[in-house]
C-alpha cells in the first residue's frame, strides 16, 4: 500500500507560518510587558489603534474569566492543548489539504500554541494589548496570536463556504 505523502512545500509553508506567528506574538507580548505594564493607554492614528496591557484570565474577550481556577485550568489549558493536538494532526496528517487550508491550520496552531504558552507560563493569564476601532465602535483587547487564530478561522470558513457552493 502506498502512502500519500504531503508535499514538502506545504510542510515548509506550515513551519514558516508557525514560526512567524509564534515569534511575532511572543516578541510583541514581551514588548507589551516591558513597556505597557503600567496600565496606561497609548493612542495612535487618531485613536484608531490603542495599546493597553491586560492580563486576560479568560478565553476570547475574557469569556470564562469568572470560572473557578480549577475549571479554567481544565477548560482553557488542558482543553485547548487537546484541541491543538487534534488541529496539528489534521494539519500534518491530511495529504488533501490545499495550500490555503494548510495556511489556515498553521495560523490557528501558531496562535493557539503561543496563547497556550502564555497561559502555562503566566499562571493561567494571556497577555493582551491591542485594541482597534473608530469612535465608539471598538474591538476587545487582543494580541497577535488572536489575529492568527481569527485569520485561520476565517480562511477555513471561507474555504468551506466556497466548497459548499461547488456542490
Amino acid at each position: 500500500m502506498t502512502r500519500i505523502e504531503r508535499p514538502p512545500s506545504r510542510l515548509l509553508l506550515v513551519a514558516l507560518v508557525l514560526v512567524a506567528v509564534i515569534g511575532c506574538d511572543r516578541a510583541t507580548k514581551s514588548l507589551a510587558v516591558a513597556t505597557l505594564a503600567d496600565g496606561e493607554r497609548h493612542s495612535y492614528l487618531a485613536d484608531t489603534v490603542r495599546l493597553q496591557y491586560v492580563e486576560n484570565h479568560g478565553a476570547f474577550l475574557g469569556l470564562g474569566r469568572d470560572l473557578g481556577e480549577r475549571a479554567r485550568f481544565w477548560l482553557l489549558l488542558v482543553g485547548t492543548a487537546v484541541l491543538l493536538v487534534m488541529a496539528a494532526a489534521l494539519t500534518f496528517r491530511s495529504p488533501r489539504n490545499s495550500a490555503v487550508e494548510a495556511l489556515a491550520w498553521a495560523l490557528l496552531l501558531g496562535g493557539g500554541l503561543s496563547n497556550l504558552a502564555d497561559r502555562a507560563l503566566r499562571e493561567g493569564a494571556v497577555v493582551d494589548f491591542l485594541n482597534v476601532g473608530l469612535g465608539p465602535l471598538r474591538t476587545g483587547i487582543f494580541n497577535l496570536a488572536d489575529v492568527g487564530i481569527t485569520a485561520g478561522t476565517l480562511l477555513l470558513i471561507g474555504g468551506a463556504w466556497r466548497g459548499r457552493d461547488r456542490h
